[in-house]
């Protein structure tokens, strides 16, 4: 318990002087024998019913003798009561002790109402005048003891887990409580398709795709691509690369804007419900990025959202001010562009330029994925891969050229900070950050598409030869198994939910779902559409990677 001088300012109450009761006299003496005299006069209601406009009165006269008849004891009290009948209104006036205020016409008993006026000047005293005449877990406040709070500020509560409110240690939110979209109730894979400039919804938990949104003006020209989720699943952007445009939709249509101000938020309900261009009021915000090169080649792909900053006030419970980073190509030649974008409003917040950026002709940065410091990294086709240290002021960048056996297309980072590459065609590899080595997966010799790395450090790796999906422990980095699906068209990309189940997005117009690693019973959910997505499509990637 905190101290007390921390909480009150001590207040010190006049002492109150307590009269001696009127009527009351004698002397004790002992002679031998003890003798108390005292005279007890009670007036009291009569047993009989008098007229309800007067009153009725009766006396009486109590004495005690001393049983033990060695002495006398003689108590006398003078005590006179004066009742009216209730239904007049008047007030009952007492002198001497009350007893049950209830009982107002009991024969041979004093009866009394609660009002009592006591003859006298003397009235009880304060129940305290300061802390050290309360128990200890109490406060002397205006002057009567009452419990103390058990803290004042967050530091009285002795944790970083709790926090003070309103004198009392509470626990502070935590991710997971409120934050965290698809820790217990929502979650949802978002499928870009590409040859209509379209997002699909799909809500992993009941498969079925509860919402489709358009991704910019211009359908199937958009070309929608990769998409990322954040971290709480409460966003989605998705990347264009045929007009260079970053769309911002959210999930949750708490998260949506009253555009036209009607009190309703005109959004998607369902697959086949796409509103125009403009129309949907959860689309929060689409950007052309400045100075991009202007090709579908040059167009952004890498993307990956940071986490933010965790506020534990419970009024809040949620990550704040994430941002997102996307990779394309600018207008200038040979230079990359890697830029990082506020989350919630699209503003443009930096931009980090790579010159001479090394990869297969003039393609953007392929891939994008975060580490566990929350820094962002970036593959390119075939290429370099690229770290920005954004925990560097100011931020600086630092980067590896592969080797040309890795072939680098799909990209992911697991939660040691290493990248790992599907190899198209070439094994699956990854690169040891620490002593900066460059290993590949036995037996996994093939043109591999997207990555994705669960809560295990399984890695999983779509392929093309045969179609279907790798799976490797990515502890040991070594192959698992190739697995095959019974429908499989050109498996593109997979993605890992929040809940630690893994999707696999075919190209053909389908997905699976494939529930603790069990590919044999893996659910086909047919979302229609061309999906050419490598990316975090769930969140899920990021929760896998950054400690949460």
């Amino acid at each position: 318990m905190i101290s007390r001088d921390r909480i009150f300012t001590r207040a010190i109450a006049p002492l109150l002087t307590l009269g001696l009761v009127a009527g009351c006299s004698g002397d004790d003496s002992a002679t031998g024998s003890e003798s108390d005299s005292a005279t007890s006069t009670v007036s009291e209601t009569s047993p009989t019913t008098t007229n309800p406009s007067g009153t009725a009165t009766a006396t009486a006269t109590e004495s005690t003798t001393d049983p033990s008849g060695s002495g006398t004891d003689s108590d006398s009290t003078s005590t006179t009561t004066t009742t009216t009948d209730p239904t007049v209104g008047e007030t009952d006036t007492t002198v001497g002790t009350t007893v049950d205020p209830t009982d107002t016409t009991t024969t041979g008993t004093t009866a009394v109402t609660a009002t009592d006026t006591t003859e006298g000047t003397g009235t009880t005293g304060p129940e305290c005048q300061e802390d050290m005449d309360c128990p200890d877990d109490q406060l002397c406040v205006n002057n009567v003891c009452e419990p103390a709070p058990e803290c004042v500020v967050d530091e009285d509560c002795g944790n970083d887990e709790q926090y003070c409110d309103a004198g009392s240690c509470k626990d502070k939110c935590k991710p997971g409580d409120g934050g965290m979209m698809g820790m217990v109730e929502k979650s949802y894979i978002w499928v870009p398709s590409q040859n209509d400039g379209t997002v699909s919804k799909v809500d992993t938990l009941t498969l079925t795709e509860v919402a489709r949104y358009r991704t910019g003006p211009s359908g199937g020209t958009e070309s929608g691509s990769r998409t990322a989720v954040s971290a709480d699943g409460r966003f989605v952007v998705v990347n264009g690369r045929g007009t260079g445009r970053s769309t911002m939709i959210a999930a949750n249509e708490a998260d949506c804007v009253d555009l036209n101000n009607d009190n309703v938020i005109q959004t998607s309900q369902d697959k086949n419900d796409i509103l125009p261009w403009g129309q949907d009021e959860c689309v929060r915000w689409s950007i052309v990025h400045p100075a991009w090169g202007g090709s579908h080649s040059n167009g952004p792909r890498g993307i990956t959202w940071t986490v933010g900053t965790w506020n534990d006030d419970p009024n809040v419970c949620a990550w704040e001010d994430p941002k997102v980073w996307i990779g394309y190509r600018s207008n200038q030649a040979g230079t990359a562009h890697l830029v990082e974008i506020d989350g919630e409003s699209g503003n443009l917040d930096q931009t980090v330029a790579v010159n001479n950026w090394v990869g297969q002709s003039s393609f953007a940065p392929y891939g994008g994925a975060l580490d566990p410091q929350q820094r962002p990294w970036f593959s390119a086709l075939r290429g370099e891969i690229v770290r920005v240290n954004t925990d560097q002021d100011p931020v600086t960048v630092s980067r590896w050229t592969a080797p040309s056996w890795v072939q680098s297309y799909g990209f992911s980072v697991d939660k040691e900070g290493n990248p790992w590459m599907g190899g198209c065609s070439g094994p699956v590899s990854t690169f040891d950050v620490e002593s900066e080595q460059w290993i590949q997966i036995a037996g996994t010799q093939a043109c591999h598409r997207g990555v994705a790395i669960d809560q295990d450090s399984h890695v999983w790796v779509a392929s093309n030869g045969p179609c279907g999906l790798v799976e490797i422990d990515g502890i040991t980095r070594t192959l698992i198994k190739k697995h095959t699906l019974g429908q499989c068209g050109t498996a593109i990309g997979p993605s890992v939910d929040v809940e630690g189940h893994v999707w696999l997005v075919d190209q053909s117009g389908w997905a699976y779902k494939i529930v603790d690693k069990d590919v044999p019973n893996a659910q086909l959910v047919t979302i229609p559409g061309s999906h050419y997505v490598y990316s975090d499509m769930t969140g899920g990637q990021v929760q896998s990677v950054v400690p949460m």
